[in-house]
């Protein structure tokens, strides 16, 4: 989890407001950038000062704030990443020590609200996922102050119909798969590539169906390896000599279990997902008589240049992040409904994700179409 700026305006009530914002879940994401702009440039027309918080949750714990001026968020639109820096292994609640040749998990969020209250901060902006706003939560029963903008490329946040850095994740991932297109018609064989998302599909499903991808596998469909095989077998006989295979990280067999490629104790989420790829294409190769090859796209997803679309709507979030702090509405998370800006409660985001409905319209789509999820 990550932190940006905090915002400190007079009101007029002989008490300022201070308002600090958490960058992404664990990990960096394009548009990051522009929501710090666009929260810093209007808190600071505003007649507000700003401060930042930096590598997020790590920040706040070790005490490391820094003021923020003009220029100091003037050309970062389009950077990707965050110039505050990001850190995957810093949960206030779950904050890993060494202690002798063992990690320990100890909660430090006493000391979180210690460092605001020495650095007279009086309201946190947010930007993550569901881990994000969990800690929120946690922060926000301690008195904390939080308004809440939705970031992460899973585009799993509940509550929003989008989250920023999920369309230029998307697009990173279809170029990918239009470029494999190439190779697999080529050498005629079945390519298989590994999308990040976690425990939901959005990714896979919608780079998926942007590349043409023949076959697409979410972990909200258990697919059925046979099914799958089958599918590039019946391609192959009616003279398609390749086929595509978009699969989400979290996707997993029928009756299976899905695939973990490491446990990272320090970190309070600690199973990274991996290894699906690679198990679809050895079971298809053997199963079918198909040369296969499995391409893990990983933390490129992540990175470059957010697209405009991400641009846009990292710099309406950030607007409204701070509409809400001039209203005094703390305690809510910005979200896209019906395709309008709004704002729910964090306490209904917190613990929950948003996954692919299994009828989805665009599940329903593809499957017209004739892209197979693996399920029949």
């Amino acid at each position: 989890m990550c932190v940006t700026p905090a915002v400190i305006k007079d009101t007029g009530y002989g008490e300022g407001i201070k308002t600090h914002r958490y960058l992404d879940r664990w990990e960096d994401c394009p548009g990051l950038n522009a929501v710090i702009r666009a929260v810093t440039k209007s808190a600071m027309n505003g007649g507000l000062e700003v401060v930042g918080i930096e590598d997020g949750y790590l920040g706040l714990i070790e005490n490391r704030f820094r003021p923020l001026s003009n220029t100091d968020v003037s050309d970062i639109l389009t950077r990707g990443g965050t110039i505050l820096g990001a850190c995957n292994k810093a949960d206030p609640a779950a904050y890993a020590v060494r202690q002798g040749d063992k990690w320990v998990q100890k909660d430090v969020r006493d000391q979180v609200i210690e460092h605001c209250r020495q650095g007279e901060l009086d309201a946190l902006v947010v930007i993550g996922g569901d881990g994000t706003m969990s800690g929120a939560a946690d922060l926000i029963a301690r008195g904390l102050k939080i308004v809440g903008v939705p970031k992460t490329i899973d585009n799993d946040l509940y509550g929003t119909e989008i989250t920023f850095g999920h369309n230029t994740a998307v697009s990173t991932a279809a170029e990918a798969l239009d470029r494999i297109h190439t190779t697999a018609s080529s050498h005629h064989r079945v390519m298989v590539v590994e999308l990040m998302g976690r425990y939901a599909g959005w990714i896979a499903l919608n780079a998926g169906i942007a590349s043409g991808a023949d076959v697409i596998l979410i972990p909200e469909i258990p697919f059925d390896i046979n099914v799958v095989a089958e599918k590039c077998t019946q391609r192959s006989r009616f003279g398609k000599r390749f086929t595509i295979i978009a699969v989400a990280e979290g996707a997993a067999p029928k009756g299976g279990e899905q695939f973990v490629d490491s446990i990272d104790e320090t970190s309070p989420d600690p199973i990274r997902l991996g290894g699906v790829g690679k198990f679809v294409a050895d079971k298809v190769g053997e199963i079918s008589g198909i040369e296969s090859r499995a391409i893990v796209l990983g933390h490129i997803q992540r990175g470059g240049t957010p697209t405009p679309s991400d641009r846009l709507l990292a710099t309406r979030f950030g607007y409204h992040a701070y509409e809400l702090l001039e209203a005094g509405r703390f305690n809510r998370l910005a979200v896209i409904q019906n395709g309008h800006t709004g704002s729910i409660e964090i306490s209904q985001v917190a613990g929950k994700i948003r996954t692919v409905p299994p009828d989805d319209r665009m599940i329903r789509a593809a499957k017209a179409i004739g892209t197979s999820f693996g399920d029949c």
